[in-house]
C-alpha cells in the first residue's frame, strides 16, 4: 500500500498508474476520468464543493457522455439559487442612497456575480454563510439530507477475531453468483513496519484468531461516496431508504470512472458475459425463488425496482452490495438486517446492522467489543432458566452449582455471566423489535439465567465475588472482568477515515500502516471453492488476472 505524495489517490503512485491504464483501453476520456476522481476525492475532503465540482466538469461530462446525471447537480442548482439571492440582496442594499443606480451595481460587480461562481462573496450581505460555505456545499454529498436519518447498514469488523478461514469469502461468490476472481469480499493477511509478522492480537482474545494481522475488505459503504460523484449515468448511487451504495446495472454504461475514483480499490468490472445466467439466479443461500428478479432487484422508496444485486452482466461494473435482496426481505424476514458474509463468518467478526442504532450488533460490536465477544462465546454454554430451577435447590451454594453435570457449568462462565449481567444493568439497553440485534438478545438469555441462578445462590457475596473474580461487584470490576476474559482491542479504525468519505465500516484490530504489504495468509485461496446457482463449483482466485487476460486493478503489490 505504498503511497506517493505526487499521486491523488490514497492507494498511491503505483495504483494511480494502473488506472491510468485500464481507462486508457476504454473508449472514454482518460484525462477527464483522472481529474474527476481526483477532484471528487478533493470533495470529500472539504477542499472543494459540490456545486464547483459539477460546475467544473458539466460541459467536459456532456460532450463525452451526452448526459449529465451526477448527483452534484442538486447542490450546484442550490448554489445558483442562493447566488441569485445574493446578488438581490446586495442590490437591495444600495436601494435609496440616490447615488448609484441598481444598473451601476451590477456593471461594477460583473456578470459573473450573478453565477454560481462567487467565490469572493464567502457570505452573504446579511453576514450568513452562503450555501457554497455550509456543510452540504464542502465535503458534504447532497444525498445525505435525503437519506433516512434512522437507517444505515454498516458493518463492525473484528480483525483480532478473524481467523482468515476466507469462508466470507466463498459465501459472498457463492450468493451472487460472482465468476471466478470477482471478489467483493476480500480478506488478506498483511505486515508493515509496525507489524513485522505475528499477530498484534492479545493472547486471551477468545475467538478464531490467526497468527497473522488480518484486513477484511468488503465495500465501505460510504456516506460521501466519491464514485458516486464521478458517475454521469446515476448507475452509482445511495439508495436513500436504508445508505447503501449501489450500481443499477441498466443505466451502468462501463466507463469505469467509479473505479477510479474509489479510494478502496472495489470495483469489477465485468469483461465477458457472467459465467451464470441471469435465468439460473436463485438466492444461493438456502433460499430458493421462482423469480430471479426476487434476488437481482431491490426496492426504492417511490415504489420502483431497480436491478443492483447479485452479479452483473457484461460491460457493467459491480462491487459488495450488502445484500440489498435480503435487506428488503425478498430472501425471508429471518435475513433482513444479515448479509452472506456475516451468516457464514465461524467466529462471528462480522457483525452487520444499523449502525445508527446503539441495540445493533455492529454498534453492540463496536462500542462494547469486550462485552459482545464474551457474549458471542459463552452464550451456547449457558443454561436456561427451565435446566437452572430443574436441578437447583434451595439452599444450594456456587460450589452446588459448579459440580452439577447437567448444568455444566464452570467457575470461568458463571463469573462472565454475572459480568454480562453487571454491566447489562449499567447500560439498561434492551434489544427491541429491530433486525439482527443477536448481541443484545444473547445478553438477554444470559441476564435471565442468572437471575434463575440468583434464586438458588448468592453471587454477590463477598466470597461468591472473589471466587468470580469480580472485586467489588461494580461496573468496573465487571468490565475488567470481560477484558481479561475476551480481550481488550489494540484499537478502533476506519479505512483511510482522513479523506471525509465516512465509510460505514468500522475495524476492530490492527489498522495496517502505509507501507503495509499483503503476505501469505492461513489460508490458500486456491483451497476454498464455492458453488453457485447453476450447480457449477470453482475456487476462489487471490488475483483476478490469473484468470483474465485483461482484469481489474489489483496486481500492483498490496491493496486495500
Amino acid at each position: 500500500m505504498s503511497t506517493d505524495d505526487e499521486s491523488f489517490h490514497p492507494l498511491g503512485q503505483e495504483w494511480e498508474g494502473e488506472l491510468e491504464n485500464m481507462l486508457d483501453d476504454t473508449e472514454y476520456d482518460t484525462d477527464l476520468g483522472m481529474q474527476m476522481a481526483q477532484d471528487a476525492m478533493r470533495v470529500t475532503k472539504g477542499e472543494l464543493s459540490e456545486a464547483e465540482f459539477h460546475e467544473m466538469y458539466h460541459d467536459d461530462v456532456m460532450e463525452e457522455f451526452g448526459e449529465d446525471q451526477r448527483p452534484t447537480q442538486e447542490a450546484f442548482e442550490a448554489a445558483q439559487e442562493e447566488a441569485k439571492g445574493t446578488v438581490s440582496r446586495m442590490l437591495s442594499a444600495f436601494d435609496g442612497d440616490g447615488e448609484e443606480s441598481r444598473r451601476d451595481v451590477m456593471k461594477k460587480m460583473g456578470v459573473g456575480a450573478a453565477t454560481v461562481g462567487m467565490g469572493a462573496f464567502g457570505s452573504t450581505i446579511d453576514g450568513k454563510p452562503s450555501l457554497a460555505g455550509e456543510g452540504e456545499g464542502h465535503g458534504g454529498s447532497h444525498s445525505q439530507a435525503e437519506q433516512n436519518e434512522d437507517l444505515q447498514w454498516g458493518m463492525t469488523i473484528d480483525l483480532e477475531r478473524c481467523d482468515g478461514c476466507l469462508s466470507c469469502m466463498e459465501a459472498c461468490a457463492s450468493e451472487n453468483d460472482l465468476d471466478q476472481g470477482v471478489n467483493w469480499m476480500y480478506v488478506m493477511a498483511f505486515e508493515d513496519e509496525l507489524t513485522s509478522g505475528g499477530s498484534p492480537a492479545p493472547d486471551n482474545i477468545v475467538g478464531g484468531t490467526s497468527d497473522h494481522n488480518m484486513l477484511v475488505r468488503p465495500c465501505q459503504h460510504c456516506t460521501d461516496a466519491p464514485c458516486e460523484k464521478v458517475c454521469p449515468t446515476t448507475a452509482r448511487h445511495t439508495r436513500d431508504k436504508d445508505g447503501l451504495v449501489l450500481t443499477d446495472y441498466d443505466v451502468c454504461i462501463g466507463c469505469r470512472y467509479c473505479q477510479v475514483a474509489c479510494p478502496y480499490g472495489v470495483n469489477y468490472f465485468q469483461w465477458d458475459e457472467p459465467d451464470v445466467a441471469h435465468e439460473d439466479i436463485n438466492g444461493h443461500d438456502g433460499a430458493e425463488v421462482d423469480d430471479p428478479e426476487e434476488i437481482t432487484h431491490a426496492e426504492y422508496e417511490n415504489g420502483t425496482e431497480r436491478w443492483v444485486d447479485s452479479r452483473s452482466p457484461r460491460g457493467t461494473m459491480s462491487k459488495c452490495t450488502m445484500c440489498p435482496s435480503m435487506q428488503d426481505g425478498r430472501q425471508g424476514e429471518e435475513r433482513v438486517g444479515t448479509t452472506a458474509c456475516e451468516r457464514a463468518c465461524p467466529p462471528d467478526a462480522i457483525q452487520f446492522g444499523n449502525v445508527k442504532d446503539e441495540r445493533s450488533d455492529a454498534s453492540q460490536h463496536g462500542e462494547h467489543p469486550s462485552k459482545s465477544r464474551a457474549i458471542i462465546e459463552i452464550s451456547g454454554d449457558v443454561p436456561d432458566p427451565e435446566t437452572i430451577d430443574a436441578q437447583l435447590s434451595e439452599g444450594d451454594d456456587l460450589e452446588a452449582v459448579l459440580g452439577n453435570e447437567e448444568l455444566d457449568l464452570n467457575a470461568e462462565v458463571v463469573s462472565i455471566m454475572k459480568a454480562v449481567q453487571i454491566v447489562s444493568e449499567e447500560e439498561g439497553l434492551e434489544p427491541g423489535d429491530e433486525e439482527n440485534n443477536t448481541i443484545l438478545e444473547g445478553q438477554v438469555t444470559i441476564v435471565e439465567s442468572v437471575t434463575a441462578l440468583e434464586e438458588y445462590v448468592d453471587l454477590e457475596s463477598e466470597a461468591a465475588l472473589t471466587e468470580l473474580q469480580l472485586g467489588d461487584g461494580e461496573a468496573s470490576d465487571a468490565n475488567a472482568r470481560l477484558r481479561e476474559f475476551a480481550g481488550n482491542p489494540s484499537s478502533k479504525f476506519k479505512l483511510l477515515e482522513d479523506i471525509g468519505t465516512h465509510p460505514n465500516i468500522t475495524y476492530i484490530g490492527q489498522e495496517p500502516g502505509p507501507e503495509a504489504e499483503q503476505v501469505e495468509g492461513p489460508s490458500e485461496y486456491s483451497d476454498i471453492s464455492y458453488e453457485r446457482s447453476d450447480g457449477s463449483e470453482v475456487d476462489l482466485v487471490d488475483k483476478r488476472q490469473e484468470i483474465l487476460d485483461e482484469g481489474t486493478v489489483g496486481d500492483v503489490g498490496w491493496s486495500l
